[in-house]
């Protein structure tokens, strides 16, 4: 996530847990990632000027309900302040194909100057964050509150001035005027100086060494006084309120102005994150491929960059030519099996964001949904084991899934025994291809090497595997995706590498050699449902169609019509039995 508003952080989210469908949509959001793609210096202007940029969205949504605070207001114009500028900066650059690009976006960048001049006019500059305080409506614009303020600060500058009259009239220098907020503004004289006090003079407390007093005309300013801070917090408040009311009158130029800088944000940190990794822009198409030459994995890409210990990651291909739906990728554990196949589901996912993707070049068609079964994980909560939880997915994918979805299915059936898992792995990859509504692009990570036979029997099924060089009794992963089937899992290798004392590992090569010597040879036929074969609940010449053909419905009585079903029952049963 390189984008730098709360507004684009949320855009870009969305698009991710959204992925888009429509062609033309998707091909504009490229466009405008390219806009920024090949200019750094034109990206990272705009870039620097949406930094920092207050929640134009949240802050437009707070005023539409009536909570904003003076504080957002204050962001509002500062928002729309700064429109104006970002408009230019997208105008004036010299890429006239990327000015076209933007253009759409630079239509849609009102700086609602309506509002930006009212709240200019009466938010005051450093107003308080909240209504709890005096000083939010800046002098000028309510004469009601001017006149309020007005009496207040007279009446404030009257008793500033009180202490030196006070003093020079009675000529008690020691004397004090102050306030507190149990008795209010008091004058107050030393008891040595008791005797100087004036005729006018009201005592209302005393103290150790000291009267406190007060007189009419302090009494009636004190009034004035407290009197005008709240009314000047009520007026303001009213005031405020009315003032969100007319601001919010232009709440959808605002949100659509939110959405402009927020997608303008988007593209500039998609691009960001293109130039910065070379990536490169995917073709798109509604034809059902998927073409990725030399793909990387997004993710660990840059945390091999960030660790900075010189490792490379290993680019692969990801590519269904005519004729294969349903590629079989086996190889060793560690090999990189389970990060290819999340790589191709990210690009995939990637491209239909309107983003660059991680590859050298990249066509790919269109998916509708793109189904994982991928990991390990128990639902105890729910009473379903670690294969419960895998099945349940499984079943959901094959349930769901379309000619046109994108499959990623990694070590299914391992939860369960050896047969069972590879009799249900080997069933599965047979509905796939045989399933007349589905063979869809479909990656299968296995350890089931049994597997590989269904190539020779399935046209649509290819083999490909994990590469790796052996050395010795060492083996070194290459991470490279090559074609053909793999014919060991190189399971003792990894628990080698993963620090198993070596007795486990030397009595595991035994006992892995005696399996193999022992191991029955099975031959499973093919299922006998072919791809061109079409379930149905009738065989295609079946006298029951022939008769369901020559029924008249609109004669026939509801009892007639449920005597016809139960014969058709009876029959129907005798037949399966014969």
């Amino acid at each position: 996530n390189k984008t730098v508003t709360p507004m684009g952080a949320r855009l870009l989210r969305q698009r991710i847990t959204r992925p888009l469908l429509d062609l033309p949509r998707l091909n504009e959001r490229l466009d405008r990632v390219e806009a920024f793609y090949h200019d750094g210096l034109f990206r990272a202007d705009v870039r620097a000027a949406l930094k920092n940029m207050p929640d134009l969205e949240r802050l437009t949504n707070r005023t539409l309900s009536g909570k904003a605070t003076p504080r957002d207001l204050e962001n509002i114009g500062l928002v729309l302040t700064a429109v104006p500028g970002i408009s230019k900066q997208l105008s004036v650059n010299s890429n006239q194909s990327s000015v076209a690009n933007l253009q759409s976006l630079i239509s849609k960048l009102d700086a609602v100057p309506e509002a930006a001049e009212l709240i200019s006019h009466a938010i005051d500059e450093g107003a308080p964050p909240n209504l709890n305080k005096p000083g939010v409506i800046r002098p000028g614009f309510s004469a009601e509150l001017d006149g309020v303020m007005n009496s207040s600060a007279h009446a404030r500058e009257w008793v500033d001035q009180l202490e030196p009259r006070e003093r020079e009239r009675t000529g008690i220098s020691s004397l004090k005027v102050g306030f507190n907020k149990v008795f209010g503004y008091y004058i107050e004289v030393t008891k040595a100086n008791a005797k100087f006090v004036p005729d006018d003079y009201i005592r209302k407390q005393t103290l150790t060494n000291a009267e406190r007093y007060i007189t009419p005309d302090l009494k009636e300013y004190e009034t004035l006084i407290l009197n005008a801070e709240e009314r000047i917090l009520e007026i303001e408040r009213r005031v405020f309120t009315e003032v969100c009311a007319r601001v919010a009158q232009y709440g959808a130029r605002l949100l659509e102005t939110a959405v402009a800088l927020a997608q303008i944000d988007v593209a500039a940190a998609l691009a960001e994150v293109a130039a910065t990794q070379s990536y490169v822009r995917p073709t798109l198409s509604e034809e059902n491929t998927l073409w990725i030459e030399n793909g990387r994995h997004p993710v660990v890409e840059q945390t091999l960059q960030r660790q900075g210990i010189g490792e490379r990651f290993v680019p692969n291909n990801a590519q269904f030519p005519d004729g294969e739906r349903i590629q079989l990728i086996t190889g060793p554990n560690m090999s990189g099996k389970s990060t290819f196949l999340r790589q191709v589901a990210l690009v995939t996912l990637m491209a239909q964001i309107g983003s660059f993707v991680p590859a050298s070049s990249a066509h790919i068609g269109l998916v509708d949904r793109i189904f994982t079964r991928i990991g390990a994980h128990d639902e105890l909560h729910a009473g379903r084991s670690t294969f419960m939880v895998e099945m349940v997915e499984t079943a959901e994918i094959l349930h769901h899934a379309t000619h046109r979805s994108l499959l990623i299915l990694d070590e299914i059936g391992r939860g369960t025994s050896t047969y069972d898992g590879l009799a249900i792995a080997w069933a599965i990859v047979e509905y796939l291809h045989n399933h007349p509504r589905l063979k869809p692009r479909t990656l299968f990570a296995t350890h089931y090497h049994e597997l590989v036979g269904l190539a020779d029997m399935l046209p649509l099924v290819a083999n490909y595997n994990v590469d790796v060089a052996e050395e010795g009794d060492t083996v070194v992963f290459l991470h490279q995706i090559v074609p053909g089937g793999a014919d060991q899992s190189y399971g003792i290798h990894v628990a080698q590498l993963a620090g198993l004392p070596r007795d486990v590992v030397n009595r595991a090569n035994e006992v892995l050699r005696e399996l193999e010597q022992h191991a029955p040879t099975t031959s499973i036929e093919p299922s006998r449902f072919t791809s061109t074969q079409q379930m149905a609940l009738f065989p295609e010449s079946s006298p029951f169609l022939d008769e369901l053909k020559e029924l008249d419905v609109n004669s026939m009585t509801p009892l007639e019509a449920i005597n016809k079903l139960y014969e058709w029952k009876r029959r129907y049963s005798v037949d399966s039995i014969q």
